[in-house]
């Protein structure tokens, strides 16, 4: 728990913080863009977290102060989305207090004073964590005592209806539930979650997220464009999503939906059905502790979001291709040793791989001195989800 916590709370609202929460950010192990299609992904929470300390103030206003971010107040008598909301902070605030005032609970007004070590903009899902901080927070102070899944879908529906964005479920499941969780989405309302006891630091390897020094700015049209591409493909077929489409009928159609749609949406396609299948084999080689399966499917999944997918970079891109050069690096690097992908959404941010422990200072120089100082991030896998840790005192 981060120092001066309790004391910059008593500062900031003049009165002690009466409880104090935590939830981690999370790390996609496999399943790129496939959640938002009901597929499979593999995930883990990890142990950057962000921490709030909080206490009721018995008026209908949330006042959250985020540390270097400042103060952002949403007050509950409208629970509806606000159109100039949408994208920001407040829109997330409003709609976790929507999600749970839908289900009939009465949210409680409250002050929360947070830090975070959850890198922003580099796809360790700084946002679900504060999504199902927040929903944690409402939670506890309610007495709701909703299921932790509970939590993670009014996240998600609060990125998706307030925030504005098409997101999927996994980030707000892994920082939920934490801990490296398989999850099938076959059935949205009630998604299958598999805990996974592995420690890839026991095997003598080391996760790494690596910050491409890409820019987010402008990618939502790109972000957008992969479900969009992908759902017009299931709608072909006359399904909402591709996990209900055969993939037999599928290819015996490639002509006719290569006409109507384009290659890219059919080639995105083709990576939903090899990905999914891949994160089914992932979660099984880490059951039965066989790393080398398992990194020869992580290479796989970079691959194909490489070549089918084609979130690495925007076509229009040539002087500016980051990601691409982080992985080209990485795979350099590690000599054929471990594994790396593209992490998350892809275009800009991060990329992850898993470097031997013997060679991880070399490793980690070698990209900084390319990528920047501080670009290369060791983690660990975070056992705890979202937690109500005290009340303070």
């Amino acid at each position: 728990m981060h120092p001066h916590l309790k004391e910059k709370f008593l500062s900031l609202f003049g009165r002690p913080a009466q409880y104090l929460f935590e939830t981690p950010g999370r790390t996609e192990l496999g399943g790129n863009h496939t959640d938002h299609q009901l597929g499979c992904v593999l995930a883990g929470a990890i142990d950057l977290c962000i921490t709030a300390a909080v206490a009721e103030n018995h008026r209908q206003m949330i006042s959250v102060y985020s540390d270097g971010f400042g103060l952002c107040q949403v007050n509950l008598f409208d629970l509806s989305p606000l159109p100039e909301e949408a994208g920001t902070t407040a829109s997330l605030i409003r709609g976790i207090a929507a999600g749970f005032a839908k289900k009939g609970h009465q949210v409680p007004g409250f002050d929360a004073y947070l830090v975070s070590d959850v890198l922003p903009g580099n796809g360790l899902s700084s946002s679900a964590a504060f999504e199902v901080l927040m929903g944690s927070i409402i939670n506890h102070l309610s007495h709701a005592f909703l299921h932790e899944n509970a939590i993670a879908k009014i996240g998600q529906f609060a990125e998706n209806t307030f925030f504005g964005k098409p997101c999927g479920l996994m980030d707000q499941m892994a920082c939920a539930t934490g801990g490296i969780i398989a999850i099938d989405f076959s059935d949205p309302t009630n998604p299958l979650v598999e805990p996974i006891c592995f420690d890839f630091s026991g095997c003598g390897y080391t996760l790494c997220i690596i910050e491409s020094g890409a820019s987010h700015e402008g990618l939502t049209d790109a972000y957008a464009a992969i479900p969009k591409e992908m759902g017009q493909i299931a709608a072909f077929f006359e399904k909402k999503y591709l996990r209900h489409v055969s993939e037999d009928i599928f290819y015996d159609n490639l002509g006719a939906l290569r006409r109507q749609f384009g290659d890219r949406a059919v080639l995105r396609a083709i990576h939903f059905f090899d990905e999914n299948r891949r994160v089914v084999q992932q979660k099984e080689a880490l059951k039965h502790n066989d790393l080398n399966v398992f990194f020869h499917l992580v290479n796989q999944s970079g691959d194909s979001s490489w070549k089918l997918l084609q979130n690495i970079h925007l076509p229009e891109s040539s002087f500016h291709q980051e990601v691409a050069l982080a992985l080209a690096l990485t795979k350099a690097l590690l000599r054929g040793q471990g594994a790396c992908r593209v992490h998350g959404g892809g275009f800009a941010g991060t990329i992850q791989a898993y470097v031997p422990n013997h060679m991880l200072e070399c490793f980690r120089k070698k990209m900084e001195s390319v990528l920047g100082s501080g670009s290369c991030h060791c983690l660990s896998i975070r056992q705890k989800g979202a937690t109500y840790l005290e009340i303070a005192e």
